[in-house]
């Protein structure tokens, strides 16, 4: 059935598609193309819509989105094929279509709008405020919604000191992991001497499941530009540098795009905007070593050097990029700048906790039903954003976990999922904010192997420089790799331990001092399980394939050959409606019919595998 809406003929349409990464991947642009293309043909339109491709919508789950204003109309998953009746229905006849709206999973109603919709309506956007609401390709949409009118006052009315001021009022700390305050840190380069003075913006986002600062500089790159000329402006800088991973096209093109735009239009270049500010940003691209992300080693790579860390002896805010004082922060950090700048301190340091204010941008993925990109309020629990925003887990599946801060991060159990995510709770519980990736785990997923990959991701990109980290590292995984083989032994836990507390304590560079935690945390919250592998040589998740070994409960089969089409070896056999068997001698246990049988008529053999 289709449900009619008003029209309003004078009010111009706007048709947004979301041509961010994810909804490109699943088809956003094709989508956006056959608009442009169809909408020529109705010449009956007296006023034809404007279509715009934004950067992401957030919502990644339902994607690709396309949003029609004014009338504040979200189609979820559209595909190029649903465009001509969108255009015939929706834009032209004004119906909704009610297959392509979102549909409450509880009150089963269909929502018009993705505001209405728990995802959305739990969020408090400041540094994603413009993404998905402009075509990050148009400088006059930043324009539209107070775009460097921050600058403008600036300029105007405020010195380089007030600047600094209102950004310490605010309590705005490094987005990037450290949690620096970011007024500090100006201050800091302000009062060091130098014949030239740097500003960086740090887009190196290595943690895998992370998207945040992609995100942003794809759908909103003139934030990242302003707010850089703002922090310019209060430090003295005269030249700024963005580095964006070598994988992020899609960011590269939208940002070198916007630089130029604003170059052209004065934001940029000698005497900007008539005042004696002189300011330029470079684009650096990185070559995809995760430990460049830390800011010693991001300024050797910058150089031409080869990029690793060097103990900060000096902070680069007193000798930095080619020896002179620099400030480096993350995009997250400078997108809120503006804001901060343009409204004053007050209504930020008013959001958030004490000591944790404003507003967090996470990416949320893993078995979560919404995975996407969120922004919450910093003191927003764990049970609040994995549950109310991500709708909770897929298949109604038990929580286990969930990791924050990336690889060096820690996992965090069900028992915590209501503590408040803020700088500081995230670190007392072996955590910490890090980036800002949330991975969810279920009850399927083992936390040794969690341990364990975190560790060989870390392994392979620790720089080797210092023996702690480099040697550390592949200690730990040496062990871990025998508890998940089923030859771990009890004292192989203290060993853990040990390795970890050196490498906290003895290595360079924040990746060597943080990367224990995935350890420490999973001893600390899901010892039993360590415990499993070693003593009972099981894995209680089915996942270390040397542990686990499956059968098919005859009582809960139904025969509905699910378990069968997943099996890539052909291990599973049985009929349509007839109980089915794995053959033992074939079966590879991946446990990819564990994880999709519907009925848990797969199970896993608890007796011990010696």
């Amino acid at each position: 059935m289709q449900a009619s809406i008003n029209v309003n003929s004078n009010d111009r349409q706007t048709v947004l598609v979301c041509c961010g990464t994810g909804c490109t991947a699943n088809g956003g642009r094709e989508v956006f193309k056959t608009f442009e293309t169809l909408l020529k043909d109705h010449a009956e339109i007296e006023l034809l819509p404007v279509i715009k491709a934004t950067g992401c919508n957030g919502w990644c789950e339902k994607g690709p989105l396309v949003r029609l204003l004014p009338r504040d109309i979200t189609y979820c998953s559209v595909a190029p094929e649903d465009v001509s009746e969108i255009i015939d229905k929706t834009l032209i006849e004004g119906i909704l279509i009610k297959r392509l709206l979102y549909r409450d999973p509880v009150s089963k109603e269909y929502l018009s709008s993705h505001h209405q919709t728990d995802f959305y309506r739990k969020q408090h956007k400041i540094a994603l405020r413009n993404i998905g609401e402009i075509d990050p390709g148009q400088i006059d949409d930043y324009i539209e919604r107070e775009g460097y009118q921050a600058l403008k006052k600036a300029l105007q009315e405020m010195s380089g000191q007030d600047i600094i001021n209102i950004v310490q009022a605010a309590g705005l700390r490094g987005r990037g992991g450290g949690g620096f305050p970011t007024g500090r840190k100006w201050q800091a380069c302000k009062n060091a001497s130098g014949e030239e003075k740097f500003i960086i913006c740090n887009g190196d986002e290595g943690d895998p499941g992370a998207f945040m600062d992609r995100s942003i500089l794809e759908g909103d790159p003139h934030t990242i530009i302003e707010g850089m000329i703002l922090g310019a402006y209060a430090v003295g800088a005269s030249r700024g540098y963005v580095y964006v991973r070598d994988e992020y096209d899609l960011a590269v093109q939208n940002l070198g795009q916007a630089i130029g735009n604003a170059r052209q239009r004065g934001y940029l270049g000698n005497s900007i905007l008539g005042s004696d500010l002189a300011f330029d940003i470079e684009i650096v691209r990185g070559g995809g070593a995760f430990v460049c992300g830390e800011e010693t080693a991001l300024i050797a790579s910058i150089e031409g050097r080869t990029g690793e860390p060097h103990d900060k002896y000096v902070f680069p805010t007193e000798k930095g990029l080619w020896g002179m004082p620099t400030v480096i922060n993350n995009v997250e950090t400078w997108a809120n700048v503006p804001v901060i700048v343009l409204h004053g301190a007050e209504p930020f340091a008013r959001i958030g906790t004490e000591n944790s204010k404003g507003t967090k941008v996470f990416s949320l993925v893993g078995k979560v039903v919404n995975t996407g990109l969120v922004e919450v309020p910093m003191g927003t629990t764990l049970r609040e954003v994995i549950y109310e925003i991500g709708g909770g887990l897929l298949k109604k599946r038990s929580f286990k976990a969930v990791q924050t801060g990336g690889p060096s991060g820690g996992c965090i159990p069900a028992s915590l999922l209501d503590l408040p995510i803020d700088f500081d709770s995230l670190i007392e519980a072996g955590s910490m904010m890090g980036s800002g990736g949330l991975i969810v785990m279920d009850d399927h997923t083992c936390m040794v192997e969690v341990a364990r990959y975190y560790t060989n991701f870390l392994a392979g990109e620790s720089c080797g420089k210092c023996t702690p980290c480099r040697e550390g590292l592949r200690a730990q995984l040496e062990i871990l790799n025998r508890i998940c083989d089923g030859e771990g032994t009890i004292e192989d836990l203290d060993l853990l331990e040990d390795i970890s507390v050196t490498m906290q304590g003895a290595s360079l560079c924040a990746l060597g001092r943080t990367a224990p935690n995935p350890v420490l945390s999973t001893l600390r919250y899901f010892r039993e399980e360590y415990l499993a592998h070693i003593e009972e040589r099981r894995c209680p998740a089915g996942v270390c394939r040397a542990l686990t070994t499956f059968y098919i409960d005859p009582v809960k089969c139904t025969g509905c050959q699910v378990c069968k089409k997943h099996c890539s070896v052909n291990a599973i056999q049985g009929e349509r409606k007839e109980v089915h068997v794995i053959d033992e001698s074939i079966c590879i246990r991946c446990g990819e019919c564990y994880r999709q049988c519907a009925f848990d008529a797969v199970q896993l053999r608890q007796e011990e595998l010696r």
